[in-house]
């Protein structure tokens, strides 16, 4: 908390230094050019543009997106440099994922559920499956890039505004509207082996003092497997990595009733899969970096006049997605306790033997099949009272998602299974494959449900308050209340342990929150603005949390202008870590079971565990401090620079108890109620495999986070007869230091930055030049390095991942009527992802998937027409 009152104590100096160095009889307010105010994200006060506010806020209009020549948000996010690690998309998704074609933004790498989601400045339903298993956050492929006129980031705390989530800042998705007149666009793009299309339509139609706007949009895209890359064997060992093939494999291993408890590999296991011990299983090929995904999109805005000063307001928004996940075949181990009888006509031992580690690869690839209903709507009333304007709306959004797999898509039963073995119908032995009336017998359909349901009430007004001889204080004030309900249902056979292999989830929870804010802008002398913001948020679960904000905005003069901000924030536990029942988690530890294998080296085999998370109702809210300052100047007309020192301080940090701590801690024992071990396999054993490991979610962590932000802007550029536009955003991650459990009771600290997954160097520039009829567009997407292999306590690598820089180019011609058509290219000189020995869990093929993007040169054309 010292660094929460140092930075306290610094603004409050600041704010009063400010008010007592300068009077009204010595400085005067300068006139300023007349500006069209909006409000952008960050404060409920209206503000001019992105350089103009005392929080960092970043701003892409309708132009900016189309010129990027991104078809989705997820590509337009992860190419952020104030994104980082945590921000996630349908990229990597596998059979274990629990948040299936989703994806979501993560600003400073604070993970997705530290970033808020606004659509038009209100919340929305978070998606019915969290990711992680506990993570909840808004899904931002449930919003078509067709439907976004602007989209706003606020690089800055703003608990204080928004509530809980707004710890790394905020996501503002401006929606389209008061359109007039119709457009139809259609884009379709290709790399190698995959390919994109989309079609979106806008049709606007305006009254004497009404708008009526709908907007459909339509996406697909096919699915791009890893040995399409090159990017499908797990064994890096002759790269200097780790040897990461599966110890589940096929043919299998077996233990012998007359052994003395290890296990044994089939006799028919190939010489270069064979360990001695069990039969290692190559299951890349089956894996894809990006699975196949359809998503359509129907928005409707609309708004009328009732009177002169009452105006109702309507949004409805329908979204229908599907998408698939992949993965190898079912893997078995130990715990599921199958095995053979001598008896079986195809056991070649010849004694009954138990199934130790084997794979279904004869019922084929485990395969889902995702479906995401989305339904926004938004009602209310705005209009003004005395020069006060004031706005009330409620809102009933919800989100629906089904997961299914059918008894084609290779999901075994284990007492299937079992029953074929003892019939003598399925052969275990030998990597056969078995007819396909033995695998219908064993295979079985699966069903996950899931529901997220979202109720809002709102009423906010702002206006002028008085006047000073300093300017007009403004002030904004509101009331909220919303309800939240979240339901992740698995299907009864999960629960039963008769499938293996595979997560899940089972949540259930809900909670309702009264919040009251007010925000104040307060003119003092020599231009300087004062921001003051607080907000009351009451939880019907945990309790309350109050928030407060200041900013200054000091336009030191023509060219100057200065700004800092302080604020404190909150994150509520999410609904899925209060409310989780029994949910499984496949993990892989640092050196597999070394108690087990230190008696039987059986047990030394590389295999991932199985943890079992329940929820925590007594967790309490994870608490932050925000703190930003910076300078803005224009040292030329059409030039601005920007550059800002920001630190964010999150304290009772909500995590997941470690796998590898749990282990260290309490898996020495064969009587541990947190290890449950199966019977040892020898007599001579104390310890047996393990079957589960039991966690759930504290108040356990910390972190602070700091960095620089640089922008620079430079518009009106003439150049060979045509106009530029030049933009530069470059992050640079000054410390992440995270505190959280270790293997042992001792808390670890680690300075993440330039570690794995956390690159200290983001940064893009984008150049735009138009003449009359003609227009190009290039930008430079850069991830600096980073170093290879996640610390494991003492363990470290000297190896780092080398630096990922993208080129994209776009051209466009305006000359035929009502028609814009562009070509370009997304990685035009068709860069492969560094090389990386990765984590040993979530990046096994040689690329670090959450930040470098495998996909190659992705040429694209567009059309777009008016009318």
């Amino acid at each position: 908390m010292e660094k929460f009152t140092l930075r306290r104590n610094v603004l409050a100096s600041a704010i009063l230094a400010t008010i007592a160095a300068t009077t009204p009889q010595t400085l005067l307010a300068a006139e300023e050019e007349a500006l069209e105010e909006v409000t952008v994200v960050g404060s409920r006060i209206s503000r001019n543009s992105e350089f103009e506010n005392a929080t960092p806020v970043q701003v892409m209009d309708r132009e900016t997106i189309e010129n990027s020549g991104y078809t989705n948000l997820q590509q337009l996010f992860e190419k952020n440099p104030a994104a980082g690690n945590g921000t996630f998309s349908t990229r990597g998704n596998n059979q274990d994922s629990t948040a299936n074609g989703a994806a979501a933004v993560s600003l400073r790498g604070m993970g997705a559920d530290a970033t808020l989601v606004l659509v038009n400045g209100k919340r929305v339903a978070i998606s019915s499956f969290a990711e992680n298993i506990g993570t909840n956050f808004v899904d931002i492929n449930s919003i078509p890039l067709a439907a976004v006129e602007r989209v706003e980031i606020l690089k800055d705390g703003a608990s204080a505004i928004y509530g809980s989530d707004a710890i790394a800042g905020v996501v503002n998705l401006v929606l389209r509207k008061d359109f007039e007149g119709a457009e139809v666009s259609m884009d379709y793009g290709s790399a190698d082996g995959y390919d994109e299309q989309s079609f979106s339509a806008v049709w606007g139609v305006n009254g004497e003092n009404s708008n009526f706007t709908v907007i459909l949009d339509h996406h697909k895209n096919s699915r791009l497997s890893s040995s399409e890359r090159g990017l499908d064997n797990p064994n890096l060992a002759s790269r200097g990595g780790n040897n990461n093939w599966s110890s589940r494999g096929f043919p299998g291993s077996f233990i012998l009733a007359s052994g003395d408890g290890t296990s044994v590999p089939d006799p028919s296991c190939p010489e270069e899969r064979d360990n001695g011990k069990t039969c290692l299983y190559d299951y890349g090929p089956w894996t894809l970096i990006t699975p196949e995904a359809e998503r359509t999109g129907l928005l409707m805005l609309s708004h009328t006049d009732l009177t002169e000063n009452l105006e109702f307001f309507s949004e409805i928004a329908v979204q229908h997605n599907t998408s698939v996940a992949q993965g190898a075949p079912t893997p078995l181990d130990e715990t599921a306790g199958l095995y053979v009888l001598a008896d079986h006509p195809d056991n070649p031992f010849g004694e009954d033997v138990e199934i130790y580690r084997f794979r279904t690869v004869d019922a084929g690839a485990r395969h889902w099949e995702i479906e995401t209903d989305n339904l926004r709507g938004v009602f209310g009333l705005r209009g003004s009272i005395a020069e006060w304007d004031w706005e009330a709306s409620v809102q009933r959004s919800r989100s629906e998602s089904k997961q299914t797999g059918s008894k084609s898509q290779g999901w075994v039963r284990t007492d299937l299974l079992q029953e074929q073995i003892n019939a003598g119908n399925y052969n275990p032995f030998g990597g056969v494959e078995n007819p396909e009336s033995v695998i219908d017998a064993i295979t079985t359909s699966l069903v996950r449900q899931g529901k997220s349901e979202f109720t809002g009430y709102d009423f906010s007004i702002n206006g002028d308050l008085f006047e000073t001889s300093n300017g007009t204080v403004a002030m904004a004030t509101g009331l909220e209340y919303r309800e939240e309900k979240i339901s992740d249902i698995p299907d009864d056979q999960f629960q039963r342990g008769l499938i293996f292999g595979t997560e899940s989830v089972y949540a259930k929870a809900s909670r309702d929150i009264t919040s009251a804010f007010v925000e104040f802008a307060i003119p003092l002398p020599a231009d300087i603005e004062l921001s003051l913001a607080g907000r009351y948020d009451d939880y019907s679960d945990f309790g309350s949390s109050t928030n407060p904000m200041a900013s200054l905005l000091w336009p030191v003069n023509e060219m100057l202008t200065l700004r800092t901000s302080w604020g404190t924030g909150f994150r509520a536990p999410s609904l899925a870590q209060v409310g989780l029942g029994p949910s499984q988690k496949s993990v892989f530890l640092e050196d597999n079971d070394t108690y087990g294998c230190a008696e039987n080296e059986t047990l030394c085999s590389s295999t991932d565990y199985t943890i079992v998370f329940t929820g925590n109702p007594d967790l309490e809210p994870e608490e932050s401090e925000s703190f930003n300052i910076g300078a803005v100047l224009e040292p030329l007309e059409g030039l601005q620079l920007s550059l800002d020192y920001w630190n964010i301080t999150q304290e009772n940090k909500i995590e997941d108890q470690p796998a590898q701590h749990l282990y260290d801690k309490y898996c020495d024992s064969q009587d541990s109620v947190i290890c449950n071990r199966a019977d040892p396999l020898r007599p001579e054993d104390t310890l047996g495999p393990i079957q589960e490991i039991y966690g759930t979610y504290l108040n356990i962590g910390e972190q602070d986070v700091s960095g620089i932000d640089f922008t620079a802007v430079y518009s009106g550029l003439a150049l060979a007869g045509g106009e530029l536009g030049l933009r530069l955003d470059y992050s640079y991650l000054v410390e992440f230091d995270r505190i959280g459990l270790g293997s042992s009771e001792d808390p670890i600290n680690e300075d993440l930055a330039g570690e794995y997954e956390y690159p200290q160097h983001r940064w893009t520039t984008t150049a735009d030049w138009s003449m009359d009829n003609f227009g190009l567009s290039a930008g430079i997407n850069y991830i600096g390095e980073f170093e290879d292999v996640p610390d494991h306590g003492a363990s470290r690598t000297d190896r780092t991942v080398d630096s990922f820089m993208t080129v994209n180019f776009q051209a466009r011609y305006t000359g035929f009527n009502n028609m814009v058509l562009s070509l370009g290219a997304e990685n035009l000189f068709d860069e492969e992802p560094p090389f990386a020995i990765g984590d040993g869990a979530d990046d096994l093929y040689g690329y670090v998937q959450s930040q470098h993007d495998p996909r190659g040169r992705f040429i694209y054309g567009k059309m777009t027409y008016s009318f």
